[in-house]
């Protein structure tokens, strides 16, 4: 869950770190006459992207007329592809200098990165090409709690002499090093990270900007970053979750799109979406798909989800991952499967079942079906499978589902993509094998 600018300066501060002081947060012009204000203040468009300040989104105003003209202007801006639906107003604090601190995890190791550099204000990544020496950057292993302080002492004297600071800048930007770093443990941030801190003329470091990113498999455990910000539940924006993974999530079960929404796609390839059992075995259709279209089919077959069925879903949630993926215009194919598992073959059946009646009921679009289902419940799936296909043959018709361990998947993938091919090239008259 990304937090905007002036909430993660919040939580900065509510770690003790120095930021500026905010005078509110405004969605019109005329807000700003609500306001006590003390200018020149800055007023900084709130959207989760980067780039702000190049596209306008970060000026400096010297009194209330100006301050009104800069905020009519930047509710008009749409800053890639974010509208600018509320502004932050804040102090401006006198800089006498600007450095970068940011706070990660390897994605490979999962130990805590740490990279700072004294060229603050700029891309990290502009940086980190052009002048890599610029940058300190450390793999602290252990997921300690907090920095530790031959760390600390390491961070900040590396910026401090690259600054040309004293001892009093020195313990400055040490305090600030350490408390990012105790914000990033206990609020369970992905990433956290000021760019630019800067160095006033008294030689103090202040966190000017703030990005702040929490996990949201923590997110469980932050009731009081919730109480604190005063949110009621998680929130996505676009450049987190495309709509079909939100609707995946406002139905209460994992889905991650593999394309992008906008692709175009290759008439000559077969889309395959994908139902699986559980994450595990969602990662393994993903492979297997792949590696038997590279295989059999001259690498034209794509997954294009993965998703996790498993851990007991409803009926409803069932048939709404089956209506998800064939709302998706460029799937072509669903390969769907249930291997053992706490999650009940029954279940699995009557809620695929119900999507495909419903669908044909409404006369909207349907695919293919194909897969195998083992495990749980079994007995009682296979038999309301076969009543369903005789009680509604039609809306059946394209649904194959092997019962029991006589076909292993590899081969149910490998011929369900067969008949996917067919099947888009007009071959076959949507009838299942």
């Amino acid at each position: 869950m990304r937090l905007y600018e002036y909430e993660a300066k919040k939580v900065f501060a509510s770690t003790g770190m120095t930021v500026p002081k905010q005078f509110g947060v405004i969605q019109s012009p005329d807000d700003l006459d609500e306001l006590d204000l003390a200018f020149p203040v800055m007023l900084k468009s709130m959207v989760l992207i980067g780039g702000r300040g190049k596209a306008g989104g970060i000026k400096k105003a010297k009194d209330l007329a100006e301050a009104k003209k800069i905020a009519g202007d930047m509710f008009n801006l749409v800053i890639k592809g974010y509208p600018v639906e509320t502004i932050l107003v804040e102090e401006v604090a006198s800089e006498a200098g600007a450095c970068y601190v940011g706070i990660t995890t390897h994605p490979a190791t999962f130990n805590v990165i740490m990279m700072v550099s004294a060229q603050g204000g700029i891309d990290i990544e502009t940086v980190a090409l052009e002048n890599p020496e610029a940058i300190l950057k450390r793999e602290i292993p252990g997921n300690n709690m907090e920095l530790p302080e031959p760390l600390a002492n390491e961070f900040a004297e590396f910026l401090n002499k690259s600054l040309n600071g004293d001892k009093k800048l020195l313990a400055s930007i040490k305090d600030a090093v350490k408390k990012l770093y105790a914000t990033f443990q206990k609020f369970d941030c992905k990433t956290a990270e000021i760019n630019p801190l800067i160095i006033t003329t008294d030689k103090k470091a202040v966190a000017a900007d703030a990005k702040v990113v929490i996990d949201d498999n923590a997110l469980y455990r932050q009731g009081g970053l919730f109480e604190l910000l005063g949110l009621k539940e998680s929130r996505h924006d676009v450049s987190e979750l495309t709509k079909d993974e939100q609707r995946a999530r406002d139905a209460g079960f994992k889905y991650v799109d593999l394309l992008p929404e906008d692709f175009k796609p290759d008439p000559d390839k077969l889309y395959v979406g994908l139902v699986p059992g559980g994450a595990g075995y969602g990662i393994f259709s993903i492979d297997e798909v792949a590696n038997i279209g590279d295989r059999f089919f001259g690498g034209k077959v794509v997954p294009v989800n993965f998703m996790d069925s498993g851990g007991g879903p409803t009926l409803d949630g069932v048939a709404e991952m089956f209506h998800l993926l064939m709302d998706k215009k460029n799937v072509d194919l669903i390969i769907t499967s249930r291997f053992g598992g706490i999650s009940s073959c029954d279940i699995f059946i009557r809620g695929a079942i119900k999507a495909l009646r419903d669908r044909h009921a409404k006369g909207q679009r349907m695919l293919p079906v194909i897969g195998r289902m083992v495990g749980t419940d079994l007995p009682s799936a296979r038999e309301y499978l076969e009543k369903a296909k005789s009680e509604t043959p039609d809306a059946l018709k394209d649904m194959d589902i092997v019962v029991g361990n006589q076909k292993i998947m590899a081969d149910v993938i490998k011929d369900g993509i067969a008949y996917g091919f067919k099947a888009k090239a007009g071959q076959v008259a949507c009838a299942a094998k």
